[in-house]
Parts: C-alpha cells; structure tokens; sequence
C-alpha cells in the first residue's frame, strides 16, 4: 500500500511572463526534411513557434570513429571523467568503480550507502566537486531507503587516494516527501559556474504524487539549488516564501534525467514526457515549466492528459520537443576541439530510441538535429565529454563507448 504524503497545500503558483512572449496562436513546423522517428503520438498538438519539434536533419562531416572502451559494466547510470584519464562510473544496483584509460573495470569502491535499486531507483548520478585535484570530493544521488518508502537523497564523499573507498561520507541533502513507489526519481547532478549544485528530480509518476510538481512544499517535479553543504544559498528565488520548500529553483518539471550548463554558464534540462512530448528546457530561475498542466503527449493508455493543454499562460514553452519519444538521459554541451563543427552543440543520450542525439543549436533555438550510433540500436544512460576531446557514452549493455576521430 502507497503512503499518500501529498502537501495539503495545492496553491498553484504562476508568474505573469514568459520565455517566448505570447502564444495567441500555433505556428507551423520549418520547411525543412526532419530525420525520420515514426507517427507522433499527439498529432493534434502544434508547435508554438517555427522549429520546436522536428527541426532540419544534419549531419557531421568529421569522420568519426567508435571504439568500445570498456565492457561488462553493471547496469551503469553515469560516468565522470577523472583528471589523471580514468573513469568513474555508477552502476545501478549500488556500486561505484574506477573503470582505466585502457577499460580495466576495478573493484567497487567502499562507502556507498545503502540503495534501493528497485524499478527506476539505485546508484544515480555523480559529479566531481569544482575542485576534485585538491579536495578529492565526490558528489551522486541515489534512492535512499527510508521508513514507508523511499526518496532521491544526495552524498558527498572524498575518494581515498588508492581510489578504494569514500571517506568522511554524509547525506547532504533528503529530499520530501517520502512515497512508496519505484519510478521517476531524476536525479541528474550539475555543478554550475556560480559554485552552487543544481540537483534535477522527478515528480514520482503516479496520479496522486503527479500535481506535486506545481507544489511550491514538495521536491516532486523541480529543479533544485543547493551550496555543496546541502543548504540553499540565500538567493534562491522561493526562499523567503512560505510554504515553499528554499531548495527549489525552478518548477512543473516530469522526470528530468539529463542536464548540462552551456558555455553562457545557463542550465538546460531535457526531460521525460509521457507518450509524446520530451522536452529540452533552459532553465530561468523561479520559472514554471508546466507539467502536468502543460505538456504535448498523451498518457501511456492513449487517452489525453485530463489537465493539460499544450500552451498556457504563465507556463514556459520547451525550446524543443520530441513526438515520438527519445527517452532522454545523460547531457553534454560539446566544447572540446578535436571535432570543431560540434562545438557548443548539445549531445543527449536516448534510451527508446536507442542512439545519441546532437542538437545544433543558434539562438536559443534548435536548428539541427542528429542520431548517432543509430546501427548499434543500444540504449545510451549517459554522455561525458572526455579529456582527449572525444564524446563518451555508457549503455544499458554494459559497455563504455568513445565516439570521435581516431586516436593518433
């Protein structure tokens, strides 16, 4: 039996502007030969503005090679890249690792918490902190076991210098409320520029916890900012508001499983919408991004979202979406230069889809789009870019891939 925590307070908070001006009306898809991804499933729904969904097909003119660095991984979630060429990597079912230069997989790493890998939970993601050289501090999120069910909970440790284990480790942050279910945890961890931790969840997936993330006094559904002690930092945009929760930093979010700052130093987000509708977000501090008012799929039954409309006052309208599906998770903005027409474009890893996504990207707007490692047909959890310049992924199967010109 689920434990209905859901807030008894159900104000919806909106706010009187939004990131593309007005929406008085639809307007048609760019004239353009998008890649082929199958029949949409919500037809009915129009882009708001030229290029939303669907943009131009392009394709990199760099021969690109891909190599398996590493293979027989766990269920990896996500990979880090370490200054001195190794990886770190998070595999679902609780263990972290040293993977080397050269795929030697190590041992896994003592000092984790304990996880609840059930369905979508586990060993999440993990970041380095600003200053990993001299502070040998590691960040990940996990789904922490709690008393009548569970919750997306963020650690710190610091790496022992033999790589064998985390010490001085403690949970810097639980986040609420606790529910009893196994999907839709987010987790996706980002330092930004300004030094504080921006932490992504989901809004937990059934109906009940669902309105959660237009709540201002829930985690459900929103982006959070916290210092790397776990507190909120005095400016974050609720935090002299009552009955809000002083983490959250932006809102009505789905199931957020891929991040990554730009070279501008903003945040860009691409979620998970239900059938129809994933959704690549840049994020403004304090903004509400929709969900589940406002959303361009349907439910997985077919039927349409009973509280949403694909456009709304006061709501963010996505820079891109997907119909169908990609199912994205893991991001990377490209700003490495042993491959120069990728630079500043933004790479996402797609599990329906099963390939890696490239999105070209002018103005705040997607003007181009490319699937990778189509052929392999492996669903890709994670994307790094490595310090040989290269795009690093992690698959379902288990396998670490690089994907860039040939090593010289």
């Amino acid at each position: 039996m689920k434990k209905d925590t859901t807030p008894r307070f159900r104000k919806l908070l909106f706010f009187p502007f939004l990131l593309f001006g007005p929406i008085a009306g639809a307007y048609a898809e760019t004239d353009c030969k998008p890649l082929k991804t199958g029949e949409k499933e919500a037809p009915f729904f129009k882009p708001a503005f030229p290029g939303q969904t669907r943009t131009c097909g392009v394709a990199t003119k760099t021969n690109i090679d891909v190599t398996v660095v590493a293979k027989g991984l766990r269920k990896p979630w996500a990979i880090e890249p370490l200054p001195d060429g190794r990886w770190l990597v998070n595999e679902k079912r609780g263990q972290m690792r040293l993977v080397s230069a050269d795929g030697k997989i190590g041992p896994a790493i003592k000092g984790v918490p304990e996880v609840d890998d059930g369905g979508q939970g586990g060993l999440l993601d993990l970041v380095l902190s600003p200053d990993f050289k001299n502070d040998r501090t590691v960040y990940w999120s996990f789904t922490e076991p709690r008393d009548n069910g569970n919750g997306t909970s963020v650690a710190r440790g610091v790496l022992s210098a033999d790589g064998t284990q985390l010490e001085q480790v403690k949970v810097i942050l639980h986040t609420r409320p606790t529910y009893d279910n196994n999907m839709h945890f987010g987790s996706r961890l980002a330092f930004g520029p300004d030094g504080m931790l921006y932490v992504t969840m989901g809004e937990r997936s059934d109906f009940e916890t669902r309105p959660q993330a237009q709540y201002l006094n829930s985690h459900f559904g929103k982006v959070l900012r916290i210092k790397p002690d776990g507190t909120p930092p005095p400016d974050n945009p609720f935090i002299k508001q009552a009955d809000a929760l002083p983490e959250i930093f932006t809102y009505g979010h789905r199931n957020v499983q891929a991040s990554a700052f730009d070279s501008q130093g903003r945040l860009w987000i691409v979620e998970h919408g239900p059938r129809g509708g994933d959704e690549v977000n840049l994020l403004e501090a304090g903004k509400n991004y929709g969900w589940p008012m406002q959303v361009y799929g349907i439910e997985y039954s077919g039927d349409r979202i009973k509280t949403a409309a694909s456009q709304r006052p006061n709501m963010q309208q996505p820079v891109y979406y997907w119909d169908p599906v990609i199912a994205p998770s893991g991001a990377q903005f490209y700003s490495g230069d042993a491959v120069p027409e990728w630079k500043g474009n933004l790479f996402v890893g797609a599990m329906k889809q099963a390939r890696l996504v490239r999105l070209v990207i002018d103005n705040n707007r997607v003007t181009g789009e490319e699937h990778l490692l189509v052929d392999r047909g492996q669903r890709i959890r994670d994307v790094r870019q490595g310090n040989d310049g290269a795009i690093y992924v992690v698959n379902d199967d288990g396998e670490l891939l690089r994907v860039g010109p040939k090593k010289r």
